[in-house]
């Protein structure tokens, strides 16, 4: 059978940039080959396989644990006495942490969804899980348990879109427990009232008794997500500010000290607390420079005892 060629009637931008990417990484071709066999100049392949990376249409992955990287995992844990730390290379001046890191911790989480033994994986939510879910490869894992740690719905009733419990859901199909929650009550007496609900409890019980937990980091800056996915408002950002909020995880503000303030939306969050970890693993999946000071108190305060970050981030921490 002959293979379509971008000059067909039916090929879409899309067929385009995953053949070429498929060429690229599969069959291993050249660019200059790539072009000869689309009939295409060799900038335009060049793109096409660019576009195929940056749209997700083709899974690219490092099987090869690069020295520098092992060694700056060494020292983050002798530094902060993680139970687990995994260092991406850095994508260089203007690259995307997000990408770097989330081939990793997909991988992360193939190698413990792999496991006989049923556990209980809880997962926080955030640009850089999702990201690490959507590398996940397809695994059949109907002996696991995966829960939510936090809330969905956003104050005007829609779906948070950067929650990842669904979507993980899709790709193991194990058996999973969304917290059919906002992520801020409306006022500390309604956020009793949503724990009165038998499914919260069980929910909320479950996650409790997680081997393995998988967190974002929130700054707590100006472009704090929480307040640019509609959780909390920008007075609610200036209040929480005002008393010493330096980061954030699945919704609880904490200080510069890794202390949750005990003020503000914190009195009104429904989902579940991380608590420094006892035989819990608490993996932190965050890189960037914005994250840093989030980062730090976090460690600080020993809310986390693992971390999947990139090698700038961890240099920084290191410094």
């Amino acid at each position: 059978m002959t293979p379509t060629r971008s000059g067909d009637p039916d090929v879409t931008p899309q067929d385009e940039a995953a053949r070429a990417a498929w060429l690229y990484y599969v069959a291993g071709k050249t660019q200059d080959q790539i072009a000869r066999e689309l009939g295409i100049s060799r900038q335009r392949a060049q793109r096409l396989v660019s576009r195929a990376v940056a749209e997700g249409l083709i899974h690219v992955r490092l099987e090869h644990r690069v020295s520098a990287c092992l060694a700056l995992e060494d020292r983050l844990v002798d530094r902060f006495s993680l139970a687990l730390c995994r260092v991406a290379p850095g994508l260089g001046e203007g690259g995307d942490p997000v990408r770097a890191i989330a081939p990793t911790a997909a991988a992360e989480l193939e190698r413990i969804l792999s496991a006989d033994r049923p556990l209980v994986l809880a997962l926080g939510t955030g640009r850089s899980l999702r990201a690490a879910i959507e590398e996940l490869r397809p695994l059949p894992c109907e002996h696991h348990r995966i829960v939510s740690l936090i809330g969905n719905i956003a104050p005007d009733g829609s779906a948070s879109f950067f929650d990842v419990i669904m979507r993980i859901a899709d790709k193991v199909r194990a058996p999973h427990f969304p917290m059919p929650l906002p992520v801020i009550a409306a006022s500390p007496e309604e956020r009793t009232l949503f724990h009165t609900l038998a499914p919260v409890q069980r929910t909320r019980a479950l996650a409790r008794q997680a081997e393995m937990t998988f967190v974002g980091v929130g700054q707590m800056t100006d472009s704090a997500p929480l307040v640019q996915d509609g959780f909390l408002t920008r007075d609610g950002l200036r209040t929480m500010q005002a008393a010493g909020a330096e980061g954030e995880i699945c919704g609880w503000i904490y200080d510069d000290s890794g202390r949750y303030l005990e003020t503000g939306s914190n009195l009104c969050v429904t989902g579940v607390r991380v608590e420094p970890p006892g035989d819990n693993t608490v993996v932190a999946v965050a890189a960037g420079p914005e994250k840093l000071r989030a980062l730090r108190a976090a460690l600080a305060g020993r809310l986390i005892n693992g971390l999947i970050t990139d090698e700038p981030t961890a240099r920084a921490l290191l410094a």
